[in-house]
């Protein structure tokens, strides 16, 4: 039997948390072998992999869960090493965890329903239910009662180790001493706490929540093996399901909408050509002077002349769009079709759902794959992300491995890391695809001390640096041409968002959407311009069509290179819906249509016409609606691939 352990009241706090640590584990272990048959193919490096990385989940819900006990422990006054406090305060303990792991143990048996961790939706969706009561009693006591011994098992378990854990008396000589470390002490742990329950405290570093588990995983269904359910429902507790609305039949539906792509007409053999995809930080079509001919009566020249001197060869979509106003919005939206809609994707409730992208479809035809990002790893759960979305090899500043070209804050700088890349690709074997996402274009709008006062100050404070990134694009694009594979690949250029911006027209809720689109073909097949509306999730299916790929993907843009004149262009901002469809922009909300402009012969979005623009604005509603319903359906139906 174990015998009392003793010991100060900062290692006992430690070895009490460590009890929950356990437990957690053993009822992943149980979670696992009891729903197997929803994870098959698990090797024992998978399962060392997804056992460690649920580690980084358990101390966060761990943390959360405790903090009213750990504050207990941890304030600096002597009172705290009485008998009765310590008596009471276990409780602070007992119940929290023991809902913690109630919620652990129940998922257990409510997985195989719901083929997800329970969130926090769980609350309203049993509120209106009058047999609650009956319905525990039957899932608790008759159909799963074998589950309910294990939860009682574990509580007794956690009571009898934690009583086995005691905390001696401390000397205290000088009362000075003690308050002033007491203090210092639960200061640290404070600041522990927070960077625990966050995931990190790096500057990049977001709150982690349950698609950053799928770096861990190989499927998607696994990142529910990797989380636990407390940690499940705290991050979901800002988060709702989406509601399934019927605007139409199945057939009507598909008719004016359908996210399901196969459109290899003319059954082509497949092209395999090099598929590399550049998403600049931030970087606005504003910025860019060849997309704004226009601006300051003829004479802006913008700040990136490299990128004005590739669109003048490229295929260049001068009316383009971001699915969103986030990093994180855009990397789905660019490589995945996956549009930000009022929320991210990899935040969303659905964040687990399975998922094609252009690394997992062309993997599949044989192709490497790689996601480069100079940021420390993990930042924006961009590594997370890309192992979902199927890439192979991801690369980041651990894999740079020389700070010496750290800027400090974001991430290695964009020069030296784009020569890097350049580099890597040289040994990958072709074909591949290649993904990078640069990070020199952010705040706080800083260039390498060399480069200082070497490009345009401009306007806006960014300006300067959208000079020194478009630099470090040519010098890549100079490094690339050299290459063998160089005249056989397909380049993709755009924006992860748009940002700030100094000209009006970029100030509307149609220009905060704008970015460029480019697609770089050095045999010279693609080029000039295409002025109708188009929108990051259309980059994939563009490419696969292009590609002459022969089978059924799951897409929900559209082919860039195929006009069609219900083709439209969505993202949502302040929870409104706006759709581009043509020359007009309708904002949309709660089932009504708010506003209607023509943006093109009102540029400023000042005349509001839907009342004289019946046609248009039912022909919008309508293809809004096929959007909506196909959209909340598939992401609701864990959908989001081809069958």
């Amino acid at each position: 039997m174990l015998k009392y352990i003793r010991s100060n009241i900062y290692i006992a706090l430690v070895l009490r948390l460590l009890i929950i640590f356990l437990l957690y584990t053993v009822g992943r272990a149980v979670f696992l072998i009891f729903n197997l048959n929803s994870f098959t193919g698990l090797n024992i490096h998978e399962l060392y992999r997804i056992f460690l990385g649920g580690l980084k989940f358990d101390l966060s819900a761990i943390i959360y869960v405790n903090i009213l006990f750990i504050i207990s422990q941890i304030i600096p006054f002597k009172f705290v090493y009485n008998i009765k406090y310590q008596k009471l305060s276990a409780y602070l303990f007992y119940i929290p965890n023991a809902i913690g792991i109630l919620a652990n143990t129940s998922d257990i048996v409510y997985y195989p329903f719901t083929l997800k961790r329970t969130t926090f939706s769980v609350f309203s969706q049993f509120e209106n239910e009058s047999n609650l009561s009956k319905l525990f009693f039957k899932f608790a006591f008759l159909d799963y009662w074998y589950i309910t011994v294990f939860f009682i098992l574990m509580l007794f378990l956690m009571v009898w180790l934690y009583k086995k854990i005691k905390i001696g008396l401390p000397i205290i000589s000088k009362p000075i001493p003690y308050y002033v470390g007491t203090t210092m002490m639960m200061l640290v742990l404070f600041w522990f706490c927070i960077a625990a329950m966050r995931g990190g405290f790096r500057h990049s570093t977001r709150p982690i929540t349950l698609s950053n588990a799928g770096e861990f995983v190989t499927d998607p269904a696994e990142i529910n093996i990797v989380i636990n359910t407390p940690f499940s429902i705290i991050r979901t507790v800002k988060t709702k399901p989406l509601k399934k609305v019927s605007y139409f039949n199945q057939s009507a539906l598909d008719s004016l909408y359908n996210p399901i792509k196969n459109s290899n007409e003319a059954n082509q053999s497949f092209n395999k050509k090099n598929i590399v995809v550049l998403v600049l930080e931030s970087f606005s079509r504003e910025y860019i002077g060849s997309f704004n001919k226009n601006l300051d009566n003829g004479k802006y020249k913008g700040y990136a002349p490299f990128l004005d001197s590739l669109k003048s060869v490229s295929l260049s979509f001068n009316n383009a769009y971001a699915n969103g106003r986030k990093s994180i919005e855009g990397l789905p939206s660019v490589i995945a079709s996956i549009p930000g809609i009022n929320e991210p994707f990899v935040l969303g409730y659905y964040s687990g759902n399975k998922i094609n992208s252009l690394a997992s479809l062309l993997g599949k035809e044989g192709y490497h794959t790689s996601f480069f990002h100079g940021a420390p790893n993990g930042s924006m759960g961009f590594s997370s992300f890309v192992n979902v979305a199927g890439v192979k090899n991801y690369y980041g500043k651990t894999e740079y491995n020389n700070d010496a070209d750290f800027d400090q804050i974001w991430g290695i700088w964009d020069e030296p890391f784009l020569q890097y890349w350049a580099k890597q690709l040289n040994t990958f074997k072709e074909p591949f695809f290649s993904n990078i996402f640069t990070v020199s274009s952010h705040h706080p709008f800083k260039v390498p001390s060399q480069y200082e006062g070497k490009f345009p100050k401009g306007t806006l404070p960014i300006h300067q640096n959208i000079g020194y990134t478009d630099m470090a694009l040519k010098k890549f694009f100079q490094a690339a041409q050299k290459s063998a594979w160089y005249k056989n690949t397909i380049f993709v250029i755009t924006a992860d968002h748009s940002t700030v911006a100094w000209h009006d027209e970029y100030k509307t809720l149609l220009g905060a959407f704008a970015v460029p689109i480019m697609i770089f073909d050095p045999s010279g097949n693609l080029k000039g311009e295409i002025d109708r509306p188009v929108q990051q999730i259309d980059i994939l299916p563009t490419i696969m069509n292009y590609l002459h790929y022969d089978k059924p993907y799951f897409a929900f843009g559209n082919d860039m290179l195929k006009p069609s004149e219900n083709q439209f262009v969505i993202n949502t901002i302040n929870g409104d819906y706006q759709i581009i469809m043509g020359n007009y922009l309708m904002i949309y909300r709660n089932d009504k249509v708010l506003k209607l402009f023509n943006y093109k012969d009102d540029i400023f979005l000042k005349n509001d016409i839907k009342e004289t623009a019946q046609i248009q604005v039912e022909k919008m509603e309508q293809h809004l609606k096929a959007f909506i319903q196909q959209y909340n359906d598939h992401m609701i139906n864990n959908d989001l691939i081809a069958k």
